[in-house]
């Protein structure tokens, strides 16, 4: 299996590509596109799909969850929305830290 860190360093990937990084059939990566709303390859004119690095990255993380640790799709799914909501959590509670601090030290000021 590619790792993430394996994956060319480019901009964009064509589906046959990314077909070959994750070794799944484009029809697969086509019908995740449906169940899987983060996987979102920009369209060229003509309609061809071009993935970022980000869309190859969750495609191998999908392909690990579904291949490897057996879940369902709507597993997989939900186990991607809560480990979002986990690190958008995390950045919250230090942002609101730094907040904090820096309120405090505008208090102090104001104190003196």
């Amino acid at each position: 299996m590619v790792l993430e860190s394996q994956i060319p360093d480019k901009l964009y990937f064509k589906i046959g590509e990314v077909s070959a990084i994750a070794g799944l059939p484009t029809y697969v990566l086509r019908f995740w596109e449906t169940q899987f709303t983060k996987i979102r390859p920009k369209r060229t004119s003509s309609g061809q799909r071009l993935y970022r690095k980000s869309d190859v990255e969750l495609i191998l993380t999908i392909k690990r969850l579904l291949h490897e640790k057996k879940f369902t799709i709507q597993g997989a799914i939900q186990h991607l929305k809560d480990r979002s909501a986990e690190k958008n959590g995390s950045a919250s509670i230090a942002t609101l830290k730094e907040i904090r601090l820096e309120l405090e030290s505008v208090l102090d000021i104001l104190n003196s």
